[in-house]
């Protein structure tokens, strides 16, 4: 082999590369360091475009006053009724659920501050719901009307019927003594709580949570709203009350219905009663008949002055007036 042969064939050893492999490793990590601060750093920025999203959604106010003079009307969702009828257009916000097995009423109240239910109706969903009542202290609940009377809080499973699948949520409900309500109230607390949304759009429905497409009806509502004709004789026996029984001194210990009872008697038999257009009243066997005449009511005797000037005038006023006592 030529020497030029040998110089060409000289093995050179390969040292290893350490320092081009720390550098690789270093920027790896720095790499990651560099991902992991940028994700952050979206997620911060994430956050402030959902703040700033949904503070868009709030009413803008300028210096405390808003600008009145810039606005448009509202989007009509269903045909507008007529003219004083639009209480007519109202619906109903309870949906069916089931309770301890048994199909029952829950209205959905997004102006209730917590979620409630009245005794009577509790007792008759579930018989010993005494037993099972938690303490509740440090609270006053009071409605438009009066105070209300907590008992307990009553938990409980309710379930959502659906066709692709039910929803169970725990409910605590407050127990009402005073409360005449036929349904359990889920309240406000509820509807955050488990994203419970009210949609009044073209179809009425409400969905829970995440799952917008998973969507419950409401029961349909019954309209009861009619429109009560007065008949004459309730005019006038309202007529009869404010005219004839306003002076009249009706027992504190009678009921609503029965004063209306005793009123309605009163004016069925008003007749032999006085009014203002016969202050005698009309009784069968005792009707008076007066007559009006021009005639003078007095003797004679009895139409000379008062005081008569002469002592024979004055014994014959006394005569005349004796007279008739003696008969």
């Amino acid at each position: 082999m030529s020497k030029k042969g040998e110089i060409n064939e000289i093995d050179i050893e390969k040292e290893p590369d350490v320092e081009k492999d720390d550098i690789i490793e270093d920027n790896s990590d720095d790499r990651s360091s560099i991902f992991a601060e940028s994700s952050k750093d979206m997620e911060n920025i994430n956050a402030i475009f959902d703040i700033m999203e949904s503070y868009s959604h709030f009413p803008k106010l300028s210096n405390g006053q808003p600008d009145l003079s810039k606005f448009q009307d509202a989007q009509l969702m269903k045909t507008k009724p007529n003219r004083g009828k639009f209480y007519t257009a109202g619906n109903s916000c309870i949906t069916e659920v089931v309770i301890d097995n048994k199909p029952t009423k829950l209205l959905l109240d997004q102006g209730a501050f917590c979620s409630c239910v009245g005794k009577s109706f509790l007792k008759t969903c579930v018989q010993n719901f005494e037993d099972q009542l938690l303490a509740i202290y440090g609270i006053k609940f009071n409605s438009a009307i009066n105070p209300m009377k907590a008992l307990g809080i009553f938990e409980t499973n309710v379930i959502f019927p659906h066709i692709h699948g039910n929803l169970r949520n725990t409910v605590e409900s407050v127990v009402i003594e005073n409360c005449s309500s036929t349904h359990f109230i889920l309240g406000n607390d509820y509807l955050i709580m488990y994203g419970i949304d009210l949609q009044n759009n073209k179809d009425r429905y409400f969905t829970i949570g995440d799952n917008q497409r998973q969507k419950f009806d409401f029961l349909p509502f019954k309209r009861l709203i009619t429109v009560k004709k007065v008949s004459p004789v309730n005019i006038e026996l309202e007529k009869f009350k404010s005219e004839q029984l306003h002076e009249a001194e009706i027992s504190l210990h009678l009921t609503d219905k029965q004063e209306n009872e005793t009123s309605s008697l009163l004016y069925d038999h008003r007749g032999p009663f006085a009014s203002d257009k016969q202050p005698l009243g009309a009784i069968i066997g005792h009707e008076v008949d007066i007559i009006l005449n021009i005639e003078r009511a007095y003797p004679p005797l009895l139409r000379r002055p008062a005081y008569p000037a002469s002592p024979k005038s004055r014994e014959a006023l006394e005569t005349h007036i004796k007279e008739p006592l003696y008969l």
